[in-house]
């Protein structure tokens, strides 16, 4: 199962992308997380949907200085592209 997400809030400047790594490899998911232009996060991850479903909660937590506002995800099945493994920062 593969997941997109986008993260919402005061996620950029607060370490952002390295506890999403962290929480990624942790959970043995492939994927990969970056900052984007708009001041969100974004990225893909995949793995069987328990570990996926325990990822999406850390999304909405995130690291201690970061304030959440809205996390978006969507699932699909297995398909297209390969996602790297272990979890990565892009860009």
């Amino acid at each position: 199962m593969k997941a997109w997400f986008r993260v919402h809030g005061r996620v950029q400047g607060v370490g952002f992308r390295h506890f999403v790594l962290r929480e990624g490899q942790a959970l043995e998911l492939a994927g990969w997380v970056r900052n984007e232009c708009d001041g969100t996060v974004s990225g893909e991850a995949g793995g069987d949907l328990s570990r996926l479903e325990a990822f999406r909660d850390r999304l909405t937590q995130g690291p201690g200085w970061a304030r959440v506002a809205r996390v978006e995800w969507s699932t699909a099945e297995d398909g297209g592209d390969a996602l790297p493994s272990p979890f990565c920062i892009r860009g």
